[in-house]
């Protein structure tokens, strides 16, 4: 079962790579070109528009495997940001339970984007295709 497994593990590492790059670049179209339209993020402060960009040019770059280990690690910085100011606190008080506080998806994306920044882009990226270790 394990060699069966093992040799998609490259391709599922681009696989991850991508997904997680496209969830990414989705929040930040959404935040600061409105589509689709949200009301949750009709409004939305400055700190949220910068993260918006990240997400968006980060997202972009993570999904095409360029400067992959790099862009991943700010990506996984940027959602640990967005769960300790954007969801812990959103009721004023501390609320510890992802579950309570709306905050799964950022803790899912931060640890999957500090993967990504220590496996590597995988073999299907524009970093492989470059050359650069990965």
């Amino acid at each position: 079962m394990d060699q069966m497994f093992s040799k998609w593990q490259p391709a599922a590492l681009s696989l991850l790579r991508f997904i997680t790059g496209l969830l990414l670049f989705q929040f930040g179209v959404a935040k600061i070109f409105k589509i689709p339209v949200l009301a949750y993020f009709a409004n939305i402060p400055p700190l949220i528009q910068a993260a918006a960009w990240i997400e968006l040019v980060f997202g972009a770059l993570l999904m095409a495997g360029l400067f992959t280990r790099q862009v991943a690690f700010i990506l996984s910085g940027e959602m640990a940001f967005a769960y300790f100011l954007g969801h812990m606190f959103k009721t004023g008080e501390p609320v510890l339970h992802p579950l309570n506080n709306g905050g799964s998806l950022a803790i899912a994306l931060c640890f999957a984007c500090l993967y990504i920044a220590t496996a590597g882009g995988g073999p299907i990226s524009v970093d492989a295709a470059m050359g650069k270790k990965s």
